[in-house]
Order: C-alpha cells, then structure tokens, then sequence
C-alpha cells in the first residue's frame, strides 16, 4: 500500500530532500514529485493536469509530510512541471482551475484561510491571465465571505459560490443541550464577475430542515454547536452547478443527497438519495458524503449528473471517529428519470488501489469521453475510459512526502502560457565540462532553447547550440569550450523569438551530497543590480546581475 511503501523510504531518504534538486536554474522551486503508478497512454485526454496539493498532516519537529510548496501546479502527463503556482498566492490555494472571462483564457484559484479540522476555508477568488498577472479578486455579496469548496463560471460572465454561514437557533429539537446554539447555514450565491453583483442567493434554513442531517449534532462528527467555530454543520454544500434552464444542482455533503434547486424562487425540484430522496435509488447508485455533482446531459425526463461518492468521514488518521458507507470512494455517473421517479447507475469508477477518501474529491467527464477522478484526502488522480478502465494513475507526491498528501480537485486542461517573467538560466562548470541550464514557469509555447555565449571584451556573442524544450528544464553540456558567459533564447514552434534570458557567469557546480568546490560561492561572489544600461550586454537586455567578489562591491 501507499503508506507502507512511503514509510520505508523514509527510512533510506532525507525527509525533505526529495523535494530538492529538481531544477538547477530554479533552484528556489520544490514542486511535488508525481507517483505515476500507471503512465498515461495516447488515448489520454489532451491538455495537462491541474491540482493544488497539500499536507494532510501538520509538520513536527521531527516529521514533515506533504509537498514543502504547497500551491497550484500544472503538470504533463509524465509529471513534467509546466507551471509552479508557489508564491503567486499568498495564502492557501485550492480548487485550481482554468476557465475562460469575457472571451479569455485564465486561471482561477481559491485563496484564503484553511480550517482543516472542520473543511471550512473563507477568503476570495484569484483570477490570473496567461502572462500569470492577477487580474481579478471576487468576493461574495451580502456582507460575507467565500468557502473554499467552489466556484464555477457559467456563460463567461458569472460564478457560482458557496458559504458556509455559523447562525446561532434553538437546536433542542434535534438533541441539542441549551448550550449547544449554532448551526451552519448553507448558502450558495451566484455573482457577476465583473462587477460582484449579487444575481441570486439561497440558504439551506430556509429550505431544508436539520431532520434530514445524517450526522447528528451529538456526538458532535459534524460540529458540536457550542460556538460559532464549532457549528453543526448539518448540510455542507460542497458544490454548485446550473443548467441552460437556469436551475441549480447542489451537493449537500452531510446530507448525502443531492439538489435540484429552482433558479427563480429557490424551492426544491427534487432530492435524489438522502433521507427524504424523490426517487428510487438502487443500491449500486447510493452514495454519501460525495462531492462535486455535476450536470452531464438533460433531455425529456431523464437527467444525467456526475459525482463523487467519498461513501467515508472522518479523520484522516487513526484518532477520532469515522463513518463508512462503502469498502471504497468512487466516481459515479448516475441517470434518474422525472417520470418514473427512478435512479439508476451509468458508470462506476473505482480506484485502483482500493482508496477510500474521507475527505475531498472530484469527478469530471473530459470532452472525449474518458473521465478523470481525483480521490481526495487519498491525494492521488486517475484517468478512465469511458467503460470504467483506468488507463491513468498518479499521487500528488513521492516518497516520505507522499504520506499524507492531498488534494482537493483536479481537472485536465489545455492551456496556452505565455509568462512575462523573465526566463531562468545558470551555468554550472564541473570536472566533465561546463552545463547550461534555463527554464521558463509557466511557458508551453517554446519548442527550442537557443544558446549564446558573450564576450565581454569585445561585447561579441557566440552561438553555441540550440537544444529542443522537451521538459520544465532545458540544458546544454559544453564539454571544451572556454566561456565566461551565457544567455539563452527561447524559440517559438514558427521559429520566433519568444524571450531572451539574462546573462549569467559560469558558477562551480555542486551536487547532491558531494564535496564542495575549492572555493566556496560564498567567497567568490555576489550580486549587484545595475541600474542603468551602459554597454552592449545591457543593451541586449540580457544582464540582470553581475557576480564579484565582496571585496569589489
């Protein structure tokens, strides 16, 4: 399993070194490593993989689990990165996706406070072009604030949020004590983008009674009530949809139902599961505590939704209590029909390595059919056929920091990224030769890397190769020449120049657990930014820093 294996790597491994020594010309970014347990064949959906992962686990003196840059990430299907959101938000991030604005492509993210313990967040919505610039934040109406469990664009112009509102009511009816006053009231807002415009809001109180809560508020698995922070949290949307009808599909966790709600005065079309379903639900299409209901396809009476189905809750360790449904999590397509009054299930999905996720998931069809799963607090992320075969399976993270991981959605997407930030190049001598290394976060539009070096004697440059781009990092071996310099210069698929790097002096390489060079870095540089341009080397724009020794700055 999972566990054991990264347990015993621990044992061989640094805890955080794994997570190093992936880039040399970046080496500030320590994304996660994929564990791709089934590699990705050529009937794979096209575009690339978009999670946000996280340690499940709080850090300790003496362990850290989890990737050590949590942020949102796009990945190819080999585990390349292409993109490391790390620093780009500046508090935690989830529900990472791409989507398109008024005609454009962007990204849209999550970001705000983590309340883990009881799968709460509250913050904003982060919109990024495809130069990687904010360019947006949305916030909910009516004086509150955003839940970290979803947002959706619909037409280009507005998005679906949720909230998750502590209320203080009487609560004796449902085997409260007097001191137990707070309650969660569910509430889904949609919003126009643009302007924050409130369009249409709905509350759980209003419309669905605690009566039909599967987690009673005693002994306390869904909040005890005894204050805001601890709130019973008696239905727990986790996501919104809506249809071309203007009708709304919501997935109300602890209630293990899902919701068709009237887009125009808020009343309930109809439950399916739970315990007041309006239809007839065979075994095989039960759930509970799913996550992330979506509409696939409506005609005549019949209905077609996707879901994920946790069919688990509770912690994510040995402690506390637990609820099962199902010997594992799932992905399920589930057709119901409006004039029969009956479910029936399309499609399972189930996971590879018996996941069961007691947190978190997501299920999504992809445009040609397959459909992509992500198992949640399992922290990893499968690809299937349409007839339920996985032909795609990774963790979010490798070894000692694989325990633990998770992540809450994931998607596939094709994405055009053209970053403004400069591109990053080093150049490191070593016994063998000299090596050039640059990359470019967040670019998938270079098909080549062309490199130079420069004289600064004569300010003359020289070129000396050009290597195809093929992953996140590009490098060139010189095993004779004699430079001083280098820059780098990355070439489009027509050929065009897309970007050219700064210039960086040649550095004493240092390898994972090897000896250090004669003279430490330490002693032999430093940098110092030059402010205006007075040679050809600025002029090309391609010096950044010059590296002297701290005796000459």
């Amino acid at each position: 399993m999972k566990l054991i294996s990264c347990l015993a790597a621990s044992l061989t491994l640094p805890q955080l070194a794994i997570a190093d020594w992936q880039f040399k010309s970046r080496s500030d970014l320590a994304p996660p490593r994929l564990n791709i347990t089934i590699p990705a064949p050529t009937d794979v959906e096209k575009g690339y993989i978009f999670v946000a992962p996280f340690a499940g686990f709080p850090d300790t003196p003496t362990e850290q689990h989890g990737p050590r840059q949590a942020a949102p990430y796009i990945f190819r299907d080999d585990g390349d990165l292409v993109w490391s959101g790390y620093g780009y938000y500046s508090i935690w991030a989830t529900n990472f996706q791409a989507g398109r604005w008024k005609g454009e492509d962007i990204l849209f993210s999550f970001e705000g406070d983590h309340n883990p313990g009881y799968g709460h967040g509250h913050g904003h919505i982060t919109f990024l072009d495809n130069h990687y610039e904010t360019i947006r934040e949305l916030r909910a109406g009516n004086r509150k604030l955003i839940d970290k469990h979803e947002f959706h664009i619909v037409n280009e112009e507005t998005g679906l949020i949720q909230i998750y509102q502590p209320v203080p009511r009487d609560l004796t009816a449902w085997g409260a004590s007097a001191e137990q006053q707070w309650i969660v009231n569910a509430i889904i807002q949609e919003l126009d983008i643009a302007t924050g415009e409130l369009l249409f809001e709905w509350a759980s109180l209003d419309h669905v009674s605690p009566d039909e809560a599967i987690l009673p508020i005693n002994p306390g698995q869904a909040g005890s009530g005894y204050n805001s922070s601890d709130a019973w949290d008696y239905f727990h949307i986790n996501s919104v949809d809506k249809d071309s009808d203007g009708n709304y599909l919501i997935s109300a966790r602890d209630a293990c139902s899902i919701h068709k709600i009237n887009g125009t005065d808020g009343s309930i079309i109809w439950k399916l599961n739970g315990k007041a379903s309006s239809f007839k639900v065979p075994k095989n299409a039960e759930f509970c505590f799913q996550h992330d209901a979506r509409f696939i396809s409506q005609y005549d009476d019949v209905e077609i939704i996707s879901l994920y189905d946790n069919s688990a809750h509770g912690t994510e360790h040995s402690g506390g209590s637990e609820v099962h449904t199902a010997p594992t999590s799932s992905g399920k397509i589930i057709q119901v029909n409006t004039s029969s009054w009956e479910a029936d299930l399309v499609q399972a999905f189930f996971p590879p390595d018996d996941l069961l996720s007691k947190s978190q998931g997501s299920t999504r069809r992809l445009p040609n059919g397959n459909v992509i799963v992500n198992w949640g607090s399992s922290g990893a992320v499968t690809e299937y056929l349409q007839n339920g075969t996985a032909i795609f399976h990774a963790y979010v993270d490798s070894g000692y920091l694989g325990v633990g991981v998770e992540n809450y959605r994931a998607f596939r997407y094709n994405w055009t990224g053209l970053p403004n930030e400069e591109p990053a190049i080093v150049a490191q001598k070593g016994d063998e030769g000299t090596t050039v290394y640059v990359s470019w976060n967040g670019d998938t539009e270079t098909r080549s890397w062309r490199f130079y070096a420069l004289s600064k004697e004569d300010e003359s440059k020289e070129f000396l190769g050009e290597v195809d781009r093929t992953s996140f990092e590009t490098s060139l071996h010189l095993s004779e020449e004699i430079v001083t310099a280098v820059f780098a210069e990355a070439i489009g698929i027509n050929g065009d120049s897309l970007k050219i790097t700064g210039t960086t002096i040649i550095e004493p390489e240092i390898k994972p657990g090897g000896k250090p060079p004669k003279i430490a870095i330490e002693q032999t540089s430093a940098e110092k930014t030059l402010q205006t341009p007075t040679s050809l080397w600025e002029g090309y724009g391609i010096l950044k820093y010059f590296r002297l020794r701290p005796n000459e700055l």
